[in-house]
């Protein structure tokens, strides 16, 4: 042992922090004694990485158990650490073959990948984001091995980027500083079920629907469902929503708690260790700035999240509208009039006759400008109650007769129909590549802005039929385009920036849920100001002075 890498000092609780198992994670500035040298980490001026100097062993401190395992690797790593520098926005350097081999140190060989199909499978999402690989992928399995990753990528100044299951819309898991790409799908457990308490606990590895399977039987779900099955902590990452937000919210208030591994290695449990109060009022809100931070300040290893009753009936049915206006006025009716209404979800005539003929179901016959469908949660005496409310509200905005499902096969072909909307909007152009908008406008200003926007997509030339959350006044074009014409991508992305300008106009964001990503980075300053994008990056530099965790995103 007399040769590993061992912190300086004269007590760990100056140089390091203790971390899960007492792992000991070194802070910034610690110095190590590698090899008769002394390293310390030199995290100012312009030349930032390990420098040795000449020094004596003093003090007794114990060893990064990690350390001990890979020393020799780490050694050379170490001392290769300034070489890599701290990273512009451009630079990509390859990582020296020594790092790989202490990633290996510590999550074991078959965990670790630098093949060139792992590489890309992790460079890109849904999006139109082209792919950017990392430089290496690392699939731990415990937190205790992503604290190590992370503080042994923080000493050599190498960016890490989160990946869930990859379903994200905004190009959030591109690695465009190359790096490392953190998979946490192996940390799979669901850790705590408190049914009196109407509370779990999951691992990232864990989907929306791994966990209500696993939640059959128990007359709980968690209702946020942004359509594709994706990482709960992911979902949290990206401040996801989905269809079920008008009736129980979006991610955010749905989080308890998060357990966070920090750009250094560091854990935080945003609520404090084992907490899990449905309210509070002590301090920051710590877990709401982790909510929605798109792995840009840390990685979400744990949440705890809010449980909800499952309804005991539900009913779905399908309307259709002469206007948009109309629509959007039956929606605000129902609202006012306290319908207990878990879904409103609103398509365009393009959309709805793309949906339809994708799946292969007859919607109503009405010539439509606008088609909702529209979901019910409550006891079965209420529900008939409900059901007469709406039909009343329907009718009086000029809508079409109802016909409900109530039976979960029925249902289920209804929301399959709505799910697939991406694949029906493809199917269109086929062949083509598809890209999604996300913006959110007050719900008075959304017939405007949706009658503004069909009229800019046929002033452009493009496809992209709508659909969106009008309970929420969130709504998303889905752009269909041939990723080779660059003339077509350009007017595209034009498209886009004019969309997002408009709903800052409106009084609305950017984003509603899919997050701000690579794309969205000038309307997030355009919609925050400047005061407001400062006190963002103030934050970003106090948990990640270096800009590692997943640069090049947000800001």
């Amino acid at each position: 042992m007399g040769n590993a890498a061992t912190p300086l000092g004269q007590g760990t609780a100056r140089n390091t922090s203790t971390g899960t198992g007492g792992t000991q994670v070194p802070r910034a500035g610690t110095p190590w004694r590698v090899a008769g040298a002394t390293l310390r980490c030199q995290c100012g001026g312009g030349t930032d990485g390990l420098r040795g100097r000449a020094g004596s062993w003093s003090g007794a401190v114990p060893m990064l158990p990690f350390l001990s395992r890979c020393d020799m690797a780490l050694r050379r790593v170490l001392a290769l650490g300034a070489a890599l520098g701290r990273r512009s926005c451009c630079s990509k350097p390859s990582l020296p073959a020594d790092f790989v081999e202490a990633l290996r140190a510590v999550v074991g060989a078959p965990n670790v990948s630098t093949a060139t199909a792992a590489r890309e499978q992790h460079g890109h999402d849904e999006s139109m984001h082209p792919c950017a690989p990392p430089d290496v992928v690392v699939w731990p399995q415990a937190v205790g091995q992503v604290q190590e990753l992370a503080a042994l990528c923080h000493r050599c100044r190498v960016p890490m980027v989160p990946f869930g299951t990859g379903t994200g819309l905004e190009g959030g898991v591109n690695a465009v500083q190359g790096g490392v790409c953190f998979d946490l799908s192996r940390m799979d457990a669901i850790a705590e079920l408190s049914l009196e308490d109407f509370s779990v606990t999951v691992e990232p590895g864990v989907t929306r629907k791994g966990l209500n399977k696993h939640l059959r039987g128990t007359g709980l779900w968690f209702p946020v469902d942004p359509g594709a099955d994706a990482s709960l902590c992911g979902m949290a990452a990206t401040g996801a929503s989905g269809t079920n937000a008008v009736r129980y919210g979006t991610m955010r208030p749905n989080v308890l708690n998060l357990r966070v591994v920090l750009p250094d290695g560091r854990l935080l449990h945003t609520a404090g260790p084992g907490r899990q109060p449905r309210k509070r009022a002590a301090g920051y809100d710590l877990t709401s700035l982790f909510v929605g931070s798109e792995g840009t300040l840390g990685f979400l290893t744990q949440a705890t999240l809010r449980l909800h009753p499952l309804p005991e009936a539900t009913a779905v049915t399908v309307a259709s509208f002469p206007s948009v206006g109309a629509a959007v006025a039956c929606t605000v009716q129902v609202l006012q009039a306290a319908v207990p209404v878990a879904r409103i979800e609103f398509l365009d005539e393009v959309m709805a006759d793309a949906c339809g003929r994708f799946s292969r179901m007859e919607l109503p016959a009405l010539p439509a400008a606008a088609t909702l469908l529209l979901e019910l949660h409550g006891s079965r005496q209420s529900l008939a109650e409900q059901q007469q409310q709406m039909e009343e509200i329907v009718r009086q905005s000029s809508g079409s007769s109802l016909a409900w499902a109530e039976g979960l096969e029925e249902r289920e072909q209804l929301w399959s129909m709505r799910h697939n909307a991406w694949y029906a909007a493809l199917a269109l152009r086929p062949g083509c590549q598809g890209y999604s908008t996300d913006v959110c406008v007050p719900i008075s200003r959304l017939p405007d802005v949706v009658v503004e926007t069909k009229q800019d997509l046929q002033a452009s030339g493009l496809t992209g039929p709508m659909v969106g959350h009008v309970g929420d006044g969130n709504f998303h074009c889905i752009l269909v385009f041939n990723s080779q014409d660059p003339e077509e991508a350009q007017r595209i992305h034009a498209f886009t920036q004019r969309l997002g300008r408009r709903a800052l106009a409106a009084g609305g964001t950017c984003t509603g849920e899919h997050g701000v990503g690579l794309g969205k980075r000038a309307l997030l300053q355009e919609e925050l100001g400047q005061e407001g994008l400062d006190t963002l990056r103030s934050i970003k530099a106090a948990l990640d002075p270096h800009n590692l965790m997943n640069p090049g995103k947000v800001l």
